[in-house]
């Protein structure tokens, strides 16, 4: 082994001597993942040598208290690094022989490769050995499409898959250990420290965790262009703010309030077609991308002008994503349902699909929950949406990104 790495060595010194410049675009991509390969081939082959190490007593033997200790010096890591290693070095022997081989082929990265050991390992003792099998060869191959997170959101629920029998009782009996070492755990400190602040921190489980979301939602977000706060910052003065209401009054500010009703006068061929600036009341005007981006999920009523300014009509206020079609649109997309995206739903927006200025409908089936960042980029028309036969959002992305425009989904958000 050791001429081996020595020869991977030599490699490595090669590499270091190529001048990435003169790499084609083609060759630099190609690059970039052999390297990313070869990391986490080296990265596996590492974790062998330490469980063996550890399983020799090698460190305890040279005087070390413990082989992460001993790794922490030997190899210079932080010490949570060095604990680390060892236990993924143990999670790694203990794994299913096709999760090494994938490892070590570098087909799985390592954190990829950690998630579908740990899953194998927490199947209920009664599935058996062809449950783990089927399990083990399905997270592999969704390892091939899926980062660590979304393929531990996907592991979840994999007896589902595999063992549909097994999947609700093991669910359950899996909440029910998480719900009981949340409630177990939960703590609040408050620390005086010695520049006159005080260090909250603490732990909540998830039903308390989303009521304090919920209520430093609302207290939170930024007062005007000039907020020049931080988001922790605005999220410490929510909370001050918070309490400051609960001994005055007993009760938090609504969240769900509608926003301000914006009067948007635009021509008959302008709403037609969407080729010109919209006028406010204030006299301000606004780009068409801007009044369909408000058309979305704002308070609009339209006041539809002829070529003479007469008024044609004078529409009333529209549905909006409220109550319970926001709520269903919530429980269907769970956040920004962009590809990729991890920003939860209180963050997001309703998009109609197709544009209610268009004739589009306030409906489920003419929605899709958005960030504000992925709401801007629909609105620019290169990334188009639509909603597949199985009422889920598919996005196409533009033809110089996926000439074929392969729908994507974002599966983030959603336990399969």
């Amino acid at each position: 082994m050791l001429e081996a790495l020595a020869q991977a060595g030599g490699a490595v010194d090669d590499c270091v001597e190529a001048a990435p410049w003169a790499l084609s675009d083609d060759e630099l991509l190609a690059a970039l993942d052999v390297t990313h390969t070869v990391a986490q081939r080296l990265a596996t082959i590492q974790l062998g040598l330490v469980r063996e190490l550890d399983a020799r007593g090698l460190a305890v033997a040279r005087g070390a208290s413990s082989t992460a200790v001993w790794l922490r010096e030997r190899l210079r890591l932080p010490g949570r690094s060095a604990r680390q290693l060892v236990a993924l070095a143990a999670t790694f022997d203990a794994a299913p022989v096709p999760v090494r081989d994938a490892m070590l082929t570098g087909a799985v990265t390592v954190e990829q490769g950690r998630v579908v050991a740990e899953t194998i390992a927490a199947l209920p003792a009664d599935s058996g050995p062809a449950v783990a099998d089927k399990a083990t060869e399905l997270l592999i191959s969704w390892a091939d499409r899926f980062d660590p997170t979304i393929l531990r959101r996907l592991a979840e629920r994999v007896l589902t898959h595999v063992a549909p029998d097994l999947a609700d009782q093991a669910e359950l009996a899996a909440l029910e250990r998480t719900a009981e070492r949340a409630e177990a755990r939960r703590h609040v400190t408050l620390s005086e420290q010695q520049d006159g602040q005080v260090r909250l921190s603490g732990s909540l489980d998830i039903e308390t965790a989303s009521l304090l979301r919920e209520a430093i939602g609302p207290l939170s977000a930024p007062t005007g262009e000039h907020d020049d706060r931080s988001p922790g910052q605005r999220r410490a003065d929510a909370l001050g703010e918070i309490c400051r209401l609960a001994l005055r009054t007993g009760y938090l500010p609504d969240s769900g309030g509608d926003r301000p009703q914006l009067v948007v006068t635009v021509s008959l061929d302008a709403l037609v077609n969407g080729m010109r600036a919209g006028t406010l009341e204030t006299g301000a005007q606004l780009t068409p991308g801007a009044v369909r981006r408000l058309a979305c999920d704002a308070a609009v009523l339209p006041a539809v002008l002829g070529g003479n300014s007469q008024v044609l009509d004078v529409g009333r206020q529209r549905r909006l994503f409220t109550g319970p079609l926001r709520r269903a649109l919530v429980l269907r997309d769970g956040g920004c349902a962009f590809p990729g995206c991890d920003r939860p739903s209180r963050w997001c927006d309703g998009h109609h699909v197709q544009h209610w200025a268009d004739g589009g409908a306030t409906a489920l089936g003419n929605a899709v929950l958005l960030c504000g960042h992925h709401h801007r980029l629909l609105h620019q028309g290169d990334w188009t949406v639509r909603i597949a036969a199985d009422g889920q959002p598919d996005f196409l992305p533009p033809r110089w990104l996926d000439p074929l425009r392969t729908p994507r989904r974002n599966l983030y958000h959603r336990r399969c």
